[in-house]
């Protein structure tokens, strides 16, 4: 039978609203309360993390500028080891610096002829075979310059012999030398450059250089 709450009397009303108001805060918490609970409780979990993770990070800041210190270092040291030993061929750069410094020893550089090249395990050996002409002082004057180029460059199998017999000095070609030059010399120049490791062996497959240069002056 139902019963009217205005019937009941006033400890039962407040019973029942006691009742009813638990029940709704029952479900409250459940429904809404619980799951922001929860999230704050993630959000917190999260904080903490950052925290954590933000004064592990602390302890490198005092070293950050020792470690850019570093990272500069060895960048200026691989720009200087790049110039030592190019990372590709530079043919051309080459050609042009020592018909360079050929200039300034007072020689004539006549010839660059291509040889294969050899690769090794971090880098490639490139030779030339190169005629010269020129005062005997001058040529001496040539060879220290070449031997202080940043570059590397190893010169082998020097042939030296006078201008009136250059063959001598296996010369392939005669020109008309100048009054002050006294010799002809035949030698190889071999330059490098470095490149990555090859996974399947290096040397593996290397392929000799094609390209003949003839400089007549």
């Amino acid at each position: 039978m139902a019963t009217n709450f205005n019937e009941l009397s006033g400890l039962k009303q407040w019973g029942a609203v006691i009742v009813g108001g638990a029940l709704v805060t029952v479900a409250l918490y459940f429904t809404v309360f619980k799951s922001q609970s929860d999230k704050n409780a993630a959000a917190q979990h999260i904080l903490q993390d950052k925290v954590r993770e933000n004064n592990e990070l602390e302890s490198y800041r005092p070293k950050l500028k020792d470690m850019e210190r570093q990272v500069a270092n060895l960048k200026q040291q691989l720009e200087i080891e790049r110039r030592i030993v190019p990372d590709e061929k530079q043919v051309d750069s080459f050609m042009e610096t020592m018909d360079g410094e050929a200039q300034k020893a007072g020689v004539e550089l006549r010839r660059y002829t291509a040889k294969p090249v050899s690769a090794k395990e971090y880098y490639t050996e490139v030779p030339f075979d190169l005629e010269l002409d020129g005062p005997y002082y001058s040529m001496l004057n040539f060879f220290d310059r070449v031997g202080k180029l940043e570059r590397i460059v190893n010169v082998s199998g020097l042939l030296v012999s006078t201008t009136k017999n250059p063959t001598n000095a296996k010369v392939k070609h005669s020109y008309q030398y100048a009054p002050n030059e006294s010799v002809a010399a035949t030698f190889t120049a071999t330059t490098f450059y470095s490149h990555d490791l090859d996974p399947a062996g290096a040397g593996a497959g290397a392929k000799p250089a094609t390209a003949t240069a003839g400089v007549g002056k």
